[in-house]
C-alpha cells in the first residue's frame, strides 16, 4: 500500500516537473513574443499555472519525505492502524461494515477507504478483534464492533 502511493505519487512528481521545466516555459515564452504583457492574459495564466504547480509539487516531496519515514514494524499485527482492513459490526443494528484505513490525502478514494484522521478511523485505530469502537457523531454514537482485522503486514 505505502509503494503503491510512493508510486503514485513519483509519477505525479514526474509529470509535474516536466511541465514546470518544458510546457510552461514554452507558453510563456510564446506570451511573451505575442507583445504587452500587462494585458497579456496567456502570460498571467501561464504564470499561475507555475505557481500552482511549484506549490503541488513542494506538497507532493513532503509528502514523500513522511512516506519514507513510516516503519511497517512499528505498526501493530493485531490492531488496527494504517492499511488495515476492517470488518465491524453495528451493535445497534447488526449490519456489516468494511473500512479500509488510508492516509489522509491518498490519491484515490474507493469506496471504504477512511482516512487515520476522519471520526471513524479515529475511533478504529488501537482496537483489536472483539473491542467496540464508539463512534460518535452529531446526532447520535455508534458502537461497532470489530469483527474481523486484516493488516497491512498481511498485504505486504
Amino acid at each position: 500500500m505505502i509503494e503503491e502511493l510512493k508510486q503514485k505519487l513519483h509519477a505525479e512528481v514526474e509529470r509535474l516537473q516536466h511541465e514546470l521545466n518544458v510546457v510552461l516555459p514554452q507558453e510563456i515564452r510564446k506570451a511573451v513574443e505575442l507583445g504587452d504583457l500587462r494585458e497579456n492574459s496567456e502570460y498571467k495564466a501561464a504564470l499561475e499555472r507555475q505557481q500552482f504547480v511549484q506549490a503541488r509539487l513542494g506538497q507532493l516531496r513532503q509528502r514523500l519525505s513522511k512516506l519514507s519515514q513510516i516503519d511497517i514494524a512499528q505498526i501493530p499485527t493485531d490492531k488496527v492502524g494504517l492499511g488495515s482492513r476492517v470488518t465491524v459490526k453495528d451493535v445497534k443494528s447488526g449490519s456489516l461494515e468494511v473500512y479500509h484505513l488510508v492516509f489522509g490525502d491518498a490519491v484515490e478514494f474507493e469506496e471504504g477507504h477512511v482516512t487515520m484522521a476522519s471520526p471513524i478511523g479515529r475511533a478504529l485505530v488501537g482496537k483489536a478483534v472483539g473491542e467496540v469502537a464508539m463512534l460518535k457523531l452529531p446526532t447520535m454514537t455508534r458502537q461497532l464492533e470489530i469483527i474481523q482485522l486484516l493488516t497491512i503486514h498481511v498485504k505486504a
